[in-house]
């Protein structure tokens, strides 16, 4: 029985890690051009508008979506499928309510959130992503209901829908948007000799003033494409639903009990999601602690003549490009904020790809786990919580270590021929800290979903508010002084996730009661992870030294070859000491298609860890 829901739970993980995969692949085909579109600055103000709808979007996500998962398989593991269903039902009528709150609220704070924290420039960004604030709501009760049942399909599918369609309706609103501003640019000037010109109402003389005038708009246009991903990813479950259904028989539902009032269901549902509420929106609004302070702070940190100047010294190079660019305007201090927190964000989109991943190892977890402690099997208990520990070591370790030590070859392969080159320089050095730190960031959320399954829904709402207060501080601290200025953020940041991740841990240590393998799952790891970024980092500074530049406008220059050839190394360097520490584990590989035969090759050779004959304990 060990073996078989341990399979099934990373059967579900492999569902969303492979849809999870495709739909970063999506937003980069999505990101990487929109970035080049709009610029650094055009990008600050997409991400200003973004990190104010993650918070609210994360409550669906992270909160109601997670307590309509735990309740349909608590009940399920009882037998309790009228229960089920009724849960599933009673979820959209709430749902539907929080939405509408939900999207109204968005509405509501756009106006004094661009006055007094951001811009009011960001006023049509944040108008167009209010929207999908419904949908994400609306379809979350689908999601928690087929996830609650151990199906995880809908939910990477629908996922893939939702990128896809930011992806197609982003692109193509901010090309058009653009192209929109520069005709206004261009006829009004040509209009009769005219020396200004009206772009989307802001009266300009040059090409950097239109360019001011119109990122705006078009990172509006970008945000908007996230509406419409959104309604084409509701569309999806709607229709999922109706064809597929739950899979429950006549006979299941029929020898259930009958199941509680349907306001009693929704008491319960309200009461477990608070603290996941809270949990989830604390942790996500520590972006908006970013979005507000850091540019706040940078405001100050940049308000005085000396400090203005070690900020431009210290980025010369990248600023002077940037303004040779158009990009930028050296003469307005909002526009050197808004750069420097464009640049923050372009390291963010590589902050959360393995978090994205490993996250799906902690939602696939939760109905395997609730359902284990509703029965009492400690067996099953330590064996979900200690395989969630270890494959998320195995996925973060060496995929942040190598982002680390590669950060600037990888960010020179995505934007060195594009309009955001100039800032690589600023970015790369924010990606490499966070490489270092993403092993801490990857198992965040699957401790927190852990600790769901087992009723604790209260300790990392707790945990998540002393984060944010340490965060904030930081940011208040570092920040604002003008010799860390953006580069201060990390700092915050990285002691946030220390916080949350060391009380939640020990707590789920404690309540449960597991012994931690901590050689199995964190020094095993991270020893055939160090050797995996040495390997790279040596690799790829010998083939620079051998393999010419080339041109750097191609996508196949000696930069990229190299940087490909050392990722391909390090690769093959970290699937070899893995198995010469036999690090892999006996029960994990034998869930895996075909993976009896794989364990009989590595047991003839001694290549690993596991007592044989115990894959039914």
């Amino acid at each position: 029985m060990k073996n078989q829901s341990k399979q099934t739970m990373l059967n579900g993980a492999a569902i969303l890690v492979a849809s999870t995969v495709i739909v970063k692949l999506i937003g980069a085909l999505y990101k990487i051009p929109m970035t080049d579109m709009l610029g650094t600055v055009g990008r600050g103000y997409f991400n200003s508008a973004y990190e104010v709808y993650t918070p609210i979007f994360s409550i669906a996500m992270s909160g109601v979506s997670v307590a309509v998962l735990r309740m349909v398989a608590e009940a399920v593991a009882k037998g309790n499928y009228r229960e089920a269903r009724l849960t599933y039902r009673v979820s959209k009528r709430v749902f539907f309510i929080i939405g509408i709150i939900g999207t109204l609220f968005m509405f509501i704070i756009t106006y004094p959130y661009a006055k007094y924290i951001a811009d009011l420039r960001n006023i049509p960004a944040l108008l167009c992503i209010a929207p999908s604030i419904f949908f994400c709501y609306y379809m979350s009760s689908y999601r928690g209901y087929y996830e609650g049942l151990r199906n995880m399909m809908p939910t990477g599918i629908s996922q893939v829908f939702e990128a896809l369609g930011k992806l197609v309706f982003g692109l193509i609103l901010v090309k058009v948007i653009q192209n929109m501003g520069l005709s206004q640019f261009a006829s009004g000037m040509a209009a009769s000799g005219n020396t200004t010109a009206v772009v989307f109402g802001t009266v300009v003389s040059n090409e950097v003033e239109a360019n001011s005038a119109i990122v705006p708009w078009t990172a509006a246009g970008a945000v908007f494409g996230v509406t419409l991903g959104s309604v084409a990813s509701y569309i999806f479950l709607v229709i999922y639903h109706k064809i597929k259904g739950d899979g429950f028989t006549k006979e299941q539902v029929a020898s259930s009990p009958m199941p509680p009032q349907g306001n009693a269901i929704a008491k319960s549902m309200i009461m477990i999601a608070i603290p996941m509420i809270i949990s989830a929106l604390v942790l996500n609004i520590t972006n908006l602690i970013d979005t507000a302070t850091i540019q706040a702070r940078l405001k100050v940190a940049i308000s005085s003549d000396a400090g203005f100047d070690y900020v431009t010294n210290m980025f010369k190079n990248a600023f002077t490009l940037a303004s040779q660019k158009g990009r930028l305007n050296l003469d307005d201090k909002a526009e050197v904020v808004k750069y420097l927190w464009g640049s923050y964000g372009m390291a963010l989109d590589f902050k959360g790809l393995v978090p994205m991943i490993t996250v799906q190892l902690g939602l696939s977890a939760l109905p395997a786990l609730t359902t284990a402690w509703t029965v009492k099997n400690r067996a099953e208990i330590k064996s979900t919580i200690e395989t969630v520990l270890r494959i998320a070591m195995l996925i973060a370790f060496p995929a942040g270590i190598g982002m680390a030590v590669m950060a600037t070859p990888i960010l020179t392969i995505i934007y060195g021929r594009g309009a955001s080159s100039d800032s690589i320089s600023v970015v790369a050095p924010i990606l490499a800290t966070y490489g270092f730190a993403t092993f801490i960031m990857g198992v965040s959320t699957p401790i927190t979903n852990m600790l769901q399954a087992i009723g604790r829904t209260d300790i990392p709402a707790k945990t998540v508010c002393i984060g944010a207060v340490v965060k904030i501080i930081c940011n208040f601290i570092f920040v604002g002084n003008y010799r860390f200025n953006i580069y201060g953020a990390l700092i915050g940041t990285v002691l946030f996730y220390v916080v949350i991740v060391g009380i939640n841990f020990f707590q789920l240590v404690r309540l449960t009661r597991v012994k931690i393998d901590w050689k199995s799952i964190f020094l095993k790891p991270f020893i055939c992870a160090s050797f995996c970024g040495l390997s790279a980092f040596a690799m790829n500074t010998v083939l620079t030294k051998i393999i010419p530049a080339g041109n750097v406008k191609s996508i196949l220059n000696g930069t990229t070859i190299s940087a490909i050839v050392a990722i391909g190394f390090a690769g093959i360097v970290y699937l070899v000491a893995l198995l010469f520490l036999r690090s892999f584990n006996r029960d994990d590989l034998e869930t895996l298609p075909k993976g009896t035969k794989i364990v009989k090759i590595l047991d003839k050779y001694h290549l690993i860890e596991g007592k044989k004959g115990n894959a039914d304990d």
